[in-house]
């Protein structure tokens, strides 16, 4: 009595098993091209605002079944570019930002962005993202929307990050006093276009 049932129950679990790998969500991943992405960044202050680019080091978008669930890219802190300005100013700007005062890119070459989760928002390729930052030290999560291009080639959003979360507080007027017309905002918008290949 108990061999044959052992037998099926033994025959019933390869079974299952052979249905999962064979029937299962199939997950794909597809690389970030780092030399036709970008990000393009803009800070404000009181007088004014200041832009520029900043490189992708790397990057994967991970998919089930065609439908966007993980990924993340790293970011090349030293490759910070100020571009609405020229020559020495842009100079000075991209040393201070590299600075301690700042992001410390010596001491913290690299930022990282992962999903932890992405949710259709009901239309091809909309999704909101949620996912854990790192700058510096400092990890945090956000969450932002963004849209995917039906040929999955393409993948783009627009964040906006409160860098005094990440310890970054030279010029706020969130942590000092007095600081009038010298006061920069605390948050910063990055947009992202992602080229995958």
């Amino acid at each position: 009595m108990y061999f044959p049932m052992k037998k099926s129950i033994f025959a019933f679990g390869l079974l299952a098993t052979f249905a999962l790998f064979s029937f299962g969500i199939a997950i794909d991943s597809a690389s970030v091209n780092t030399e036709r992405s970008v990000i393009n960044w803009k800070g404000y202050k009181v007088t004014g605002e200041h832009s520029g680019t900043i490189n992708l080091q790397n990057g994967e978008l991970k998919f089930e079944n065609d439908v966007l669930v993980g990924g993340g890219f790293e970011i090349d802190m030293r490759s910070m570019k100020v571009t609405d300005i020229e020559g020495e100013w842009a100079q000075k700007l991209e040393g201070h930002l590299k600075s301690g005062d700042f992001f410390g890119v010596d001491k913290y070459p690299v930022a990282k962005f992962v999903v932890t989760k992405a949710v259709s928002k009901g239309t091809p390729g909309d999704y909101k993202v949620i996912g854990n930052l790192t700058i510096k030290e400092t990890t945090k999560e956000i969450r932002f929307y963004a849209h995917l291009n039906e040929d999955r080639k393409s993948a783009s959003a627009d964040i906006t990050i409160d860098r005094t979360d990440f310890d970054v507080r030279y010029g706020s007027g969130s942590f000092f006093e007095n600081l009038g017309d010298k006061t920069i905002y605390d948050e910063f918008e990055l947009n992202v276009n992602l080229v995958v290949d």
